[in-house]
């Protein structure tokens, strides 16, 4: 469950007209400190960006489910 605080700043830019991927990038820095912070053990930094974009997609944001990634 993303906390409050998260929500909130998603929401804000979905008012500001920014793109999904930056409305979804509250829910993955949201994970990024959880993994940080060893709340969930050992993580990769690949299924924290995961986790952030199923919670974000959870959220209502309009994530496409595979983006094209930089390789």
């Amino acid at each position: 469950m993303p906390e409050k605080a998260t929500g909130r700043r998603a929401a804000s830019a979905k008012r500001r007209g920014d793109k999904p991927s930056t409305q979804a990038g509250a829910f993955v820095r949201e994970e990024m400190h959880h993994k940080r912070s060893e709340k969930h053990g050992r993580m990769s930094r690949k299924q924290a960006i995961a986790i952030g974009l199923s919670k974000a997609r959870e959220a209502g944001v309009r994530v496409p489910k595979r983006a094209s990634a930089k390789r």
